[in-house]
């Protein structure tokens, strides 16, 4: 596992103390060649947990000159390619910082390694140059592992949250596992809360044996907390991890896939009950 690093948030990045990039021999394999005075490794922070589809790149001058990095995008075969985020990060010879980059849409028969990252640099007297820097990429690999066991299980069965309806305090409804394939047996075991939301489905285990194509069990939402600081700084309030394994694959947690008419649901139940509270 990726050890999670909490760090303070500096500017367009995070500034941090110097690290080893980590090194394995499958996530750190060269992606291009070195670049002189730039070392970037790929590493995911809880707030990236919390805000879903980006890492960080840590970049490290270990050069004698400054240079600003203008731009940053991920360059590997896992992940389809996103346009470059523009940054104006500047960085003094020994200065490590972190920059926030999104990832795209997992390619799951290829390997996100090597993998680089693609910088614009602005380098003393004015000259820009685009440069592709390795990337130590352990956390990226471990991304990569994550998003492609969610397409697989997608394959199988189609997660649903339907029919919700204001309960009093609560929001009540149906989950339905859906088969989409195969006849291995499916079972969704645990569901878990959001940060600000509390869910129950009494029913789970949800199991479909290999000739079922279908299986529904009732699904409950309440307010789990009315703190105005977790109300205002939550990320991802209606997230709602559900673990599904199919056949003897490793459990696999799912979000709950809510449209927006049901969020928008959950918020006016929130408001609701936190204005009483």
């Amino acid at each position: 596992m990726v050890a999670l690093l909490v760090v303070v948030a500096a500017g367009c990045g995070t500034t941090v103390d110097p690290v080893e990039p980590a090194r394995t021999e499958d996530a750190a394999a060269p992606s291009a060649e070195p670049v002189p005075g730039l070392q970037a490794e790929a590493v995911r922070l809880r707030t990236d947990e919390a805000v879903g589809g980006r890492f960080q790149v840590r970049v490290t001058n270990t050069g004698d000159e400054a240079f600003t990095v203008t731009a940053v995008a991920l360059d590997s075969p896992g992940f389809t390619a996103l346009p470059a985020a523009t940054r104006t990060t500047e960085f003094a010879p020994g200065r490590v910082i972190d920059l926030p980059t999104a990832y795209g849409e997992p390619v799951c028969d290829a390997g996100p390694v090597p993998a680089a990252a693609q910088l614009s640099v602005a380098r003393p007297g004015g000259v820009t140059e685009s440069v592709r820097v390795p990337l130590a990429a352990e956390a990226l690999v471990l991304i990569h592992e994550e998003e492609c066991a969610v397409r697989a299980v997608e394959k199988v069965v189609h997660v649903a949250v339907t029919g919700l309806v204001d309960d009093g305090d609560a929001l009540s409804g149906s989950l339905t596992l859906t088969r989409q394939a195969g006849n291995e047996p499916v079972v969704a075991t645990t569901l878990y809360r959001s940060v600000l939301v509390d869910v129950a489905a009494e029913g789970l285990p949800l199991e479909l044996a290999g000739d079922e194509r279908s299986g529904t069990t009732a699904v409950s939402f309440t307010p789990a907390t009315c703190d105005p600081h977790v109300l205002s700084e939550t990320k991802k309030p209606y997230v709602f991890p559900l673990t599904v394994q199919v056949g003897d694959d490793d459990p696999v947690p799912v979000d709950l896939p809510l449209d927006e008419a049901a969020r928008d649901q959950l918020a006016a139940l929130v408001q609701r009950v936190c204005a009483d509270a």
